[in-house]
């Protein structure tokens, strides 16, 4: 398959969970001051991505539409669309932005509902990186049509759901995307684990413990088939960091299924 090379980093308490309760975004828990003293560092998201940017040079930061939407909340409504919408179902890659002067790599959002309807095109924390939407034939033609008039850049791929591993192949052959961070929540990674397609994990553990039969933890995924192997990893690293924190780096090992008499 060709892919980029793809690296899952997660923040997380000792007992894995990425968040202090279900239903909330990546977003509201780090405005919530529980959540920035557990953390136990003043390290900010900015250093945390430029961090990252030195080891991995990733030409992309992944997220889930989770991260920025929870489900249920009332979304922006947009201009109906008039007019064929079959120009909008293909991949939407401006020259004016993927040649623009200055910019260094994307920061991709998984959104195969149409969900994400800010507008927002360039990230704060990561300078010269610019919005990418990774988008499903799903989507109503509305939300295309918006994401065209800001001007803000889709891969789409050809089912009601984003399809992980062709997403991955277009954004290695459209983009010659190298390497992928995953920053998102445990359902994007999990999917993207099931999927085969993680190389890499980085798990950076704060010391505390969170719980909760609901809260979400570092992949939420679909339980192993009969015959599927749990995922092997190969250390890498260990590093034990200021306050407590411990930074693990793990090569994941292409594992066969059981075979069974």
């Amino acid at each position: 398959m060709n892919k980029p090379h793809v690296v899952v980093h997660v923040v997380a308490s000792v007992d894995g969970r990425i968040s202090l309760g279900p239903d909330r975004t990546g977003f509201e828990n780090m405005g919530d001051e529980r959540w920035q003293a557990i953390l136990a560092s003043n390290e900010a998201d900015g250093e945390r991505f430029r961090r990252l940017e030195f080891l991995h040079k990733p030409q992309v930061f992944l997220e889930g539409s989770g991260s920025f939407v929870r489900e249920g909340d009332d979304l922006k409504p947009l201009p109906a669309f008039e007019g064929d919408p079959k120009m909008l179902y293909q991949d939407y890659l401006p020259d004016t932005i993927v040649h623009r002067a200055g910019r260094k790599g994307w920061f991709a959002a998984i959104d195969g509902r149409g969900r994400l309807r800010e507008g927002v095109k360039e990230f704060e924390g990561w300078e010269g990186g610019y919005v990418l939407h990774l988008v499903s034939y799903g989507v109503p033609p509305e939300y295309l049509a918006h994401l065209q008039r800001e001007e803000i850049p889709y891969l789409i791929a050809p089912e009601k759901r984003v399809d992980l591993k062709c997403t991955m192949e277009k954004l290695k052959d459209k983009l010659g995307v190298a390497c992928v961070v995953s920053t998102a929540g445990g359902k994007l990674n999990g999917a993207l684990l099931r999927a085969g397609l993680v190389d890499e994990i980085n798990i950076e553990l704060f010391p505390a413990v969170i719980g909760g039969f609901e809260t979400p933890s570092l992949f939420d995924s679909p339980e192993l088939k009969p015959g599927e192997c749990p995922t092997r990893l190969k250390l890498i690293s260990a590093h034990v960091q200021a306050e407590g924190r411990v930074w693990l780096r793990y090569a994941v090992v292409r594992e066969q299924t059981i075979k069974t008499a």
